[in-house]
């Protein structure tokens, strides 16, 4: 088909059967056929046939860019292996969260582009939602509940939560027993744009729906909430690879960790590309290493795993 689609191009571009043969250097009934091949593969016309000239049909009009669209894609992909073939080399635009991209996704950036010295990284971090569409971006590291959209997502982990709490917290307020216990206990809330799925939800409570928890603390920053659990002011619901430092130094203790999410779609770490730019491959190595430094499971819950049960 691909060859077809080239032969129906240089029909749209020189309206004539006989110079597209001449140019090709076949007979013309060859690409009468590979016309027809096609036109009867999409099962529409391409072109209204004259004496004179070829004209596009409304559908042909239509079909042209996407037509366009095809070869650009091969090619580039074609571009993006070869390169891969030797050392891969060039540029790749990368976003990722601030504190998520600062403490897992900037160190692997790091062991990458010492694995691959020709390759350059073009590395922004912060929590605005960035547009693939209108900039220039090949990847950008996302978090939670994905939205239906054409960009292309390769899940990197799961995003599980954690409630915690310090050592001198408990000792003075008393362990929660329940998550219905949580109600009346000075819980740090997040204060995000973006709404987390599954903040403060439990299955087994309430159905599923976030608890009305209240508490002396709210901040859009949940590095600043971590700081303040850890100096004993109240309780927090973070994710884990954010608290896995402080569970495993004995700052902070996990509360209810065989609680699970609501019987939903469960947030993840995804990386997510638009598909059919250029760099493709170069994007996939990438976050094929991604995958590969965090491991499955992801290494911030197995060390918290492994500190919990040793």
């Amino acid at each position: 088909m691909l060859d077809a689609i080239r032969i129906y191009l240089a029909i749209a571009e020189t309206g004539s059967l006989s110079k597209v043969a001449r140019l090709e250097n076949i007979a013309v009934s060859s690409v009468s056929r590979k016309l027809d091949t096609l036109e009867a593969d999409l099962g529409f016309k391409l072109f209204n046939r004259s004496s004179r000239r070829m004209m596009l049909t409304d559908a042909g009009e239509q079909f042209l860019p996407r037509a366009k669209n095809i070869l650009l894609e091969l090619d580039e992909a074609k571009h993006d292996m070869s390169a891969l073939s030797s050392d891969p080399k060039g540029l790749l635009t990368i976003t990722a969260p601030s504190s998520f991209g600062r403490m897992y996704v900037a160190p692997a950036v790091t062991r990458f582009l010492q694995r691959y010295p020709q390759m350059e990284i073009d590395l922004h971090i912060g929590d605005e939602i960035i547009d693939l569409s209108a900039r220039r971006i090949d990847i950008a590291v996302r978090i939670g509940v994905l939205p239906d959209s054409d960009l292309v997502a390769t899940q990197l982990a799961p995003s599980k939560r954690l409630i915690c709490a310090s050592p001198e917290y408990l000792a003075k307020y008393g362990r929660p027993k329940s998550p219905q216990d949580l109600l009346q206990h000075n819980c740090l809330i997040a204060t995000n744009a973006q709404t987390v799925y599954g903040l403060w939800s439990f299955a087994s409570v309430n159905k599923g729906a976030p608890l009305p928890v209240k508490g002396t603390l709210k901040s859009n920053d949940t590095y600043s909430l971590l700081r303040a659990a850890v100096a004993g002011i109240g309780i927090v619901h973070l994710a884990s690879w954010l608290v896995k430092d402080m569970i495993v130094s004995g700052q902070l203790i996990p509360i209810f960790t065989d609680d699970k999410f609501p019987a939903k779609t469960e947030p993840a770490i995804h990386a997510v590309r638009m598909p059919g730019r250029s760099h493709a491959a170069k994007a996939q190595l990438f976050i094929a290493h991604l995958r590969s430094e965090f491991g499955e499971p992801a290494y911030w819950d197995r060390e918290i795993s492994e500190y919990l049960f040793a």
